[in-house]
């Protein structure tokens, strides 16, 4: 059976070889104008949003339309030194040779988008795709379909299908797409997902780049300020209902800080997402889930913790039909319960205290590899300890989620939580092939001497060079 999407792949392939030679100076052009719709176009950005997520104006101004603009800035800014060739040394051994590391672009690139930053991610990896030179076919995911729709008009109005081109659509459309051979796939979403399109990609040795996600942990030993980490963990967590891969997870706290830090918490969700104390339901600071599936699977969460001892220290009120549960805050977690083991991705923290640090450390060691991990401390040698003695993404000590949008850091995960690096000159260096380029002279060359026949001479070479180059 042909595939439905062999001729619009066909159409970038032949595309994505002439971008190969053409001067840098249009990769610019194709991202300012990407920036010109996004700044005429706020308005239908922000309907989308709100929508599908009931996003409020400021937060995707800040979480979904800066975060590509900022992107896009940063790439105008660096692009000719990026795609600059990095000449390297010859060392001893290649003495008469010149060497450079030439990016060149990848070519057909593949972007599967999640819902939850719908575009956001989206339009962050395009930018690096762009940049790099390639082109690009985006699958924007259904479950925000006022988004998907918003994405299609912009592709349509900026670029020709033959450099950007979107396809809608689900299950059967996005294993379709996984079928051809793309250069490049980046894909956003959960690790269960990811796993099916690395073993997809596989099947056409195409390169991946997987932003996953997993159970983000945070520690919150007792020299750390509690009511400060209450305030940046309430925004970090509650800030998009939950529904943010790197939020905080579930919290290991001292039980010295415990206290203080639920108080501070019960404040700052108020301060921060009922402001008019209108009620977290009326609201608008506060958006909603993605759809009623998913907020039955919190429910069920949240209801099971309860059932098993959990006590509820904030929230714990919702409403399926309006998509909608309140910031709920738990403690006395059973470490069996689902809402300990897996990924909650929504509006629900469960906090557990701790006494030794070792225990801490070695739960995060014995589970997958977060996306992200957040240590709140005015400890240095807690800080030196967290660090070294456990693996993740990204860290942060402090705050939280503020990483992501960082232009200098590269973001990703590690193993379970993710492959490959984004954002910056390291999302442009994914979309990249960093090509080695050797230039020989011409007649005698230092490689003469480990030709045959190996005389004397040449065998004292190849021994001196072994014990000292």
């Amino acid at each position: 059976m042909a595939n439905q999407f062999q001729s619009l792949f066909e159409l970038q392939k032949k595309k994505s070889l002439e971008l190969r030679t053409e001067p840098i100076v249009n990769r610019r052009k194709r991202l300012k104008a990407l920036k010109s719709w996004i700044l005429n176009n706020k308005d239908k950005i922000r309907k989308a949003l709100h929508s599908d997520l009931r996003k409020s104006e400021t937060d995707t101004d800040i979480t979904e339309i800066f975060t590509v603009t900022t992107e896009i800035n940063d790439a105008l800014s660096h692009l000719h030194q990026w795609a600059r060739p990095q000449h390297v040394s010859p060392g001893l051994t290649y003495l008469g040779t010149s060497a450079r590391i030439k990016p060149e672009p990848k070519g057909v690139c593949l972007i599967i988008a999640p819902w939850n930053f719908p575009f956001n991610l989206i339009g962050s990896p395009l930018v690096s795709c762009l940049a790099a030179g390639n082109t690009a076919i985006l699958k924007p995911s259904e479950h925000t379909p006022a988004t998907s729709e918003l994405i299609k008009e912009m592709v349509a109005d900026v670029f020709q299908p033959d450099e950007v081109a979107v396809v809608q659509g689900a299950v059967a459309e996005t294993t379709d797409l996984l079928e051809l051979p793309f250069d490049h796939i980046f894909f956003t979403g959960s690790t269960n997902v990811g796993k099916i399109i690395m073993g997809a990609a596989a099947k056409n040795l195409s390169s991946v780049t997987l932003e996953l996600g997993g159970k983000s942990p945070v520690i919150i030993d007792e020299t750390a300020n509690a009511d400060d980490a209450a305030r940046k963990i309430v925004w970090g967590r509650f800030n998009n209902n939950g529904q943010t891969c790197i939020a905080p997870d579930y919290i290991f706290i001292s039980e010295k800080v415990r206290d203080k830090f639920v108080a501070s918490a019960k404040k700052y969700i108020l301060q921060l997402f009922d402001s008019e104390n209108k009620g977290m339901a009326q609201t608008d600071d506060y958006s909603r889930l993605v759809n009623v599936g998913h907020t039955n699977r919190l429910i069920n969460m949240l209801e099971e913790a309860k059932k098993s001892g959990a006590n509820v220290e904030f929230g714990g009120t919702y409403n399926v039909d309006d998509k909608f549960i309140e910031p709920t805050l738990l403690s006395n977690i059973d470490e069996t319960n689902r809402i300990w083991k897996e990924e909650i991705f929504g509006p629900i923290v469960p906090m557990k205290t701790f006494e030794e640090i070792t225990d801490v450390i070695d739960h995060i060691n014995n589970n997958d590899k977060p996306l992200s991990l957040y240590l709140f401390t005015k400890s240095g040698k807690m800080k030196k300890r967290i660090t070294q003695a456990t693996s993740a993404g990204t860290m942060v000590i402090n705050d939280v989620v503020v990483q992501y949008a960082h232009p200098n850091l590269p973001f990703g995960g590690v193993n379970q939580s993710g492959i490959g690096k984004s954002h910056g000159k390291f999302g442009f260096m994914e979309f990249s092939n960093q090509k080695s380029v050797l230039s020989q002279r011409i007649g005698l060359t230092n490689a003469l001497l480990f030709y045959p026949p190996f005389n004397g001479f040449k065998k004292w070479v190849v021994s001196f060079m072994i014990k000292w180059f």
